[in-house]
């Protein structure tokens, strides 16, 4: 299928955001991937085949230069942007009075402002052409707290992103921009490690005892991005972990 409309993915060297951009490529997607260095973008590519359609954009996706950038080389590339996922994220687990002063400032910049400079860009570009979609990845433990996971800072910032979809959608509803999230629980992605203790712990984290794979954080997405009649939402995908207690 060649659906000559064109995505952009922010951390798309690894994880779900590689999963994301793959699924697009093999829809016929032209496919923006942005990560920190042009080294893990290259080692995406490669193992995606090195697809024609598939441009390599390396930043710092917490500076308004970056965002700016992936706009502007996406439409000389192939005239339009038509969909933003901000993947890009880091997740830092711990005790409030273990966070450190780097700690705040790095999840700030890549959590919050790696959202509000793409979108920024998404949404001039998309509203001034009348249609677009615009998805983040957030993270369910923002819906719903857990006791066994202390992570004020995740749930601080994540939970405002979640917010700020709303908002969003609401804010773009005249101009035909669709404004979604996906908030993960448990995912199998290489920052957790394949250590049997750590999985069988993680495994706790969502009532049906089981860690999530790429493909159903993936599957979301694209049902968001497909759908014309669905914008504001915040799709938990955790194996029930928001339903309640367990």
């Amino acid at each position: 299928m060649n659906s000559n409309q064109t995505a952009i993915v922010t951390g798309a060297s690894s994880g779900i955001g590689f999963a994301i951009a793959q699924a697009y490529l093999k829809r016929g997607y032209n496919v923006v991937g942005n990560a920190r260095t042009i080294e893990r973008l290259q080692a995406a590519a490669e193992q995606l085949g090195n697809p024609a359609n598939f441009l390599l954009v390396a930043g710092d996706i917490s500076q308004p230069a970056t965002a700016a950038a992936l706009f502007d080389k996406a439409i000389t590339a192939f005239g339009k942007v038509d969909i933003l996922i901000n993947n890009a994220g880091i997740f830092l687990a711990k005790p409030i009075g273990d966070y450190t002063e780097e700690d705040v400032d790095l999840i700030v910049a890549t959590n919050l402002k790696g959202f509000f400079y793409p979108s920024q860009q998404a949404a001039a570009h998309m509203a001034s052409n009348g249609h677009g979609h615009i998805v983040t990845i957030t993270a369910s433990i923002a819906m719903q707290p857990n006791a066994k996971v202390a992570a004020l800072l995740p749930i601080l910032i994540k939970g405002g992103l979640n917010q700020a979809t709303r908002g969003l959608a609401i804010e773009l509803a005249s101009s035909n921009v669709r404004v979604n999230a996906v908030a993960p629980g448990i995912i199998d992605t290489p920052m957790h490690g394949a250590d049997e203790g750590t999985q069988a712990f993680l495994k706790t984290l969502a009532p049906n005892g089981a860690i999530g794979e790429t493909r159903d954080v993936v599957n979301a997405v694209l049902y968001l991005t497909y759908s014309t009649h669905t914008s504001g939402t915040v799709m938990a995908v955790d194996g029930g972990g928001t339903a309640g207690t367990w």
